[in-house]
């Protein structure tokens, strides 16, 4: 794939390339995987990819559970969403955004630690972890896997951490679904932005950005309807967005990071 898929521009260009562009400008989400698994040789590649993403400080506040298990995958699509592809993967990556290990490690030394009380420290748990889990989406992909995020893991966070035996100090951030793709998906490469949207020099232009929102409308109305979808990026940005209702229940998921012990201070 190119980077005039990746617009939806067949005059967008690039000036420079390489293999790792191209895999990149290729993603796309996978939802429907072949039958073969994934061995534990790709496995530890991609936990070594995520490894080798930056983190806060080293303090590397994120944990990942890999499962296999057909049974707990089929617990885990009810709680995402009852997204039947979770269960169909060969294997779904659970990221956690985990601060338990640095809590344990002050019990073990004797000290305190009131920093991870506060709303920063949440928050670099759960950036960390996105940084670690792109590594491995990037790296998995090059090895001819195809991947797609589940964000509706977090859902049930509590019903979540209990099915994975999370300690507390631990919140599952989001799911991966990873597998050889099923060639047959009715999918492609779905236009982003124009850069011109996204990029700012020097210092921010609201307006000049958004005067490109309506060609990607366009743009974007055109891929849905080669998949028999309707609509462009400006209704689904209202529509997701539009209030608790459309949050599948996460509007309360400051309450329940409390109650897991990620507080927010």
């Amino acid at each position: 794939m190119s980077v005039t898929a990746r617009y939806g521009d067949p005059a967008a260009t690039l000036g420079v390339t390489n293999d790792v562009l191209a895999v990149q400008l290729a993603h796309r989400s996978v939802r429907a995987f072949g039958p073969r698994p994934v061995g534990d040789d790709e496995l530890a590649a991609l936990i070594a990819a995520a490894q080798s993403a930056p983190t806060s400080s080293n303090l590397q506040p994120w944990s990942v559970v890999a499962v296999r298990d057909p049974d707990r995958k089929k617990r885990l699509a009810a709680l995402a969403g009852e997204q039947d592809f979770v269960a169909r993967a060969p294997l779904f990556l659970v990221w956690v955004a985990d601060l338990g290990r640095a809590r344990r490690l002050a019990l073990r030394a004797g000290v305190a630690l009131d920093a991870a009380d506060y709303l920063e420290s949440t928050i670099i748990g759960f950036v960390d972890t996105a940084l670690a889990a792109q590594n491995a989406v990037v790296a998995a992909e090059s090895l001819g896997l195809g991947t797609v995020f589940v964000g509706a893991i977090r859902n049930h966070p509590e019903k979540v951490a209990a099915e994975l035996g999370l300690p507390s100090h631990a919140v599952a951030a989001f799911g991966l679904a990873v597998g050889e793709p099923d060639p047959s998906e009715r999918a492609g490469v779905k236009p982003r932005l124009p850069q011109a949207a996204v990029l700012h020099h020097e210092v921010y232009d609201a307006a000049a950005a958004d005067a490109h929102i309506e060609v990607y409308d366009e743009r974007l109305a055109a891929y849905n309807s080669r998949f028999g979808l309707a609509g462009g990026w400006s209704e689904r940005v209202l529509s997701r967005l539009r209030g608790p209702s459309s949050m599948a229940g996460r509007h309360v998921l400051r309450a329940a990071l409390e109650r897991l012990g990620l507080p927010s201070r």
